[in-house]
């Protein structure tokens, strides 16, 4: 399984990353950890967008969805499509909020991706074995596990302290974790983590390896590597572009 950064900013694209987007590959197939703002553009450098085989947003805050909308222009316009929509698991009310952002609430989409809305229930991705789990966050967002030839990746999505994303996350060999609140006095629970609280979920899950994403522009990145490491030593920053293998 090959993890591959395609935007890491959080709360927004920054002047050096797009927002959230991570491309995940394993025996050819091709799936979008979510598509936040301007990562459509960094993604057609990386590989040709007809080769996506399947998008998983997490939750439907602008910087983890919006780049749907020029996903659908491309489709649409560009000639280069396969020309059959595109499976997109996403919360309830996916559609209307995609359609809005495109073009209207009742834009029509079905000619671009195939709607399943998540509901918590284990299924099978291409060739990867796909569970969830609700995160703490203001509105619905499902962290994900994918699981494929024996090796597991838990994508956080946004989350404040959460047992369920520690649980899902148990014995996975990575655990991309978000850690968007900088280590202060006085934060709002249930938005995001700190690199200290992504640390401690890690820990406790016991996995292999932590990789902190999802620090928004203003936020030192610095302190929230060195924040992380002082509960796991091995904690890594990632950045945009890079690969990781799984």
């Amino acid at each position: 399984m090959r993890l591959t950064v395609v935007g890491c900013s959080g709360s927004g694209p920054g002047p050096a990353s797009p927002a959230s987007c991570y491309l995940v590959e394993h025996d050819g197939f091709r799936v979008l950890l979510d598509l936040g703002n301007g990562a459509f553009g960094t993604l057609q450098a990386l590989v040709d967008p007809a080769s996506v085989d399947a998008l998983y947003l997490t939750h439907l805050h602008a910087d983890h969805c919006l780049d749907v909308a020029p996903f659908v222009v491309w489709h649409r316009y560009s000639g280069r499509s396969r020309g059959r929509p595109v499976p997109l698991y996403a919360p309830h009310g996916a559609h209307r909020r995609l359609a809005s952002a495109y073009y209207g609430n009742d834009a029509p989409l079905e000619d671009v991706f195939d709607f399943t809305v998540l509901t918590g229930e284990p299924f099978d991705l291409g060739p990867f074995r796909v569970r969830t789990a609700r995160t703490a966050h203001p509105v619905e967002c499902h962290a994900v596990r994918l699981t494929a030839g024996g090796r597991s990746l838990v994508y956080t999505g946004d989350t404040g302290v959460s047992a369920a994303v520690v649980e899902l996350a148990r014995g996975a060999d990575v655990l991309l974790a978000e850690a968007a609140h900088p280590d202060v006095p006085d934060l709002p629970p249930d938005l995001h983590l700190t690199g200290r609280q992504a640390a401690e979920h890690a820990a406790a899950a016991g996995v292999d390896r932590l990789l902190l994403t999802h620090v928004p522009a203003w936020v030192d990145p610095a302190g929230q590597l060195a924040s992380a490491r002082t509960v796991y030593p091995t904690a890594e920053l990632v950045a945009p572009r890079a690969t990781y293998d799984v």
